[in-house]
């Protein structure tokens, strides 16, 4: 990936980090300490742990932990930043009465550091007032079983950035929002007439210049599958589930695409105006918005038959299940997810707020603003399994086991677009992840 494209692990998918977890998830279940937070006292020092992601987003962070601090005397945070890179590693490798009070952690690793007893649920220790704000999306990514173990300061989103000049010039209609959506077939044929217009034929970004076997390849391209009645998993199945004729058929679709695409070698396809079309997220919009002005336009991922469809999730917060004050920690998670402290981090890193009332108020994502499509895709949530024609922000499967899911289907994606039989390659990804799920007994929550 570009440098630029690559802000999108910071805020989005965060897909980097999941690497260390694929052993992790393979190794069998709950094998962490049988630890359990105490409520406490509600004062004293509490400790917090946190991804040191980009400059803006430490900063804000850091403002927080100093107001709070300085705002009363009951609870001092002290707060350690851990180089992006090492984190999930070093949460993985640190046993659970290691841990802090409170800590950060990357969305779709939440349900192995469940599994693993190195988070406690928040639902008892954040006041109801924090949780009745949570955005419904935020709330979906953080649940397993019925209860809470995060919740985040922001979401993430994707959609299509067009040119408006470029696709005006080729005579293409394009929608408005989710309820005009392009099918698959009428953005092929947008693709085609954009071709006719261009001087090299290509004219589609799809970050391809990293590849797609990572999580940007799921995180980017699973909203075909669920758009096309699929998922990654079902009941705890992937057969039956992920290598579905309409999958197959929608994945083809997606492979005819690459003799449309610029390989975006240098992250500029787009800004430069050498293409008329980019799939990829909201951390894409003050690049974008800066080259193209007025002439830039938001759009809804293609309709593969089951409804647009777009990923959900990110960097979110919880606390550790060996807390001896989870009191004292609910505090802090109750001021850190206020207005002051969400916009600041929404200002900082460009995301969408994942609470009701700084996203109602955000110039971005507020209605009328340049990116409500984000905020209508994600105020229509799925959660991660009833994926159906009308919801439309899906959460990544909330299990243990999402490691491996993300490694074998990015695998078989990857393998598509490089012109492998999708049928194949998805059954192979299915009977593999069904396979690991049933080395680890449906990697069920202990």
């Amino acid at each position: 990936m570009s440098p630029t494209s690559r802000k999108y692990c910071r805020t989005a998918c965060t897909g980097l980090a999941l690497a260390p977890l694929v052993a992790l998830a393979a190794c069998g279940g709950g094998s962490g300490t049988d630890a359990s937070a105490e409520a406490g006292s509600g004062k004293g020092t509490i400790s917090v742990w946190a991804h040191q992601g980009q400059k803006s987003e430490a900063s804000a962070l850091q403002n927080a932990v100093k107001s709070f601090n300085s705002s009363q005397n009951k609870i001092k945070v002290d707060l350690k930043l851990i180089p992006e890179a090492d984190y999930t590693k070093t949460i993985t490798a640190t046993e659970a009465d290691k841990l802090p009070d409170v800590l950060e952690f990357d969305g779709p690793t939440m349900a192995n550091f469940v599994y693993n007893k190195k988070l406690a649920p928040i639902d008892t220790y954040v006041s109801a007032k924090t949780m009745d704000n949570a955005t419904d999306a935020s709330k979906a990514q953080g649940e397993v079983e019925g209860k809470h173990y995060g919740l985040g300061m922001f979401d993430s989103g994707l959609g299509i950035y067009g040119n408006k000049k470029l696709l005006d010039a080729a005579g293409v209609k394009y929608p408005t929002g989710l309820s005009d959506d392009w099918t698959a077939e009428e953005f092929t044929a947008a693709l085609k007439a954009l071709k006719a217009k261009d001087s090299d034929g290509k004219t589609l970004d799809l970050q391809e210049s990293g590849g797609y076997a990572n999580e940007w390849g799921t995180y980017g391209f699973a909203p075909i599958v669920w758009s096309a009645g699929g998922s990654l998993l079902k009941d705890g199945k992937a057969e039956g589930a992920l290598d579905t004729p309409a999958v197959a058929s929608s994945l083809k679709t997606f492979q005819s695409w690459k003799t449309y695409v610029d390989p975006n070698t240098d992250g500029n396809a787009f800004a430069k105006g050498r293409v008329a079309l980019s799939w990829v997220g909201h951390w894409m919009y003050p690049a974008y918005s800066q080259a193209l002005g007025d002439d830039l336009v938001v759009l809804p991922l293609p309709d593969f038959g089951n409804g647009p469809k777009t990923g959900q999730g990110s960097w979110a917060w919880g606390i550790g299940a060996d807390t001896k004050n989870a009191k004292a920690a609910g505090t802090f998670l109750d001021t850190l997810l206020n207005d002051t402290n969400v916009t600041a981090m929404t200002t900082a890193n460009g995301a969408v707020p994942a609470t009701k009332t700084a996203l109602a108020k955000s110039s971005l994502y507020k209605e009328g603003g340049p990116l409500q499509l984000f905020a209508d895709q994600l105020a229509k949530p799925c959660g991660d399994s009833d994926i159906t024609k009308s919801c439309v922000a899906v959460t990544r499967p909330v299990t243990a086991g999402y490691p491996v899911i993300t490694s074998k289907f990015s695998e078989a994606l990857n393998s598509i677009y490089g012109g492998a039989d999708p049928k194949s390659a998805l059954q192979k990804a299915a009977r593999a992840i069904d396979q690991d799920f049933s080395d680890n007994a449906g990697y069920k929550i202990p």
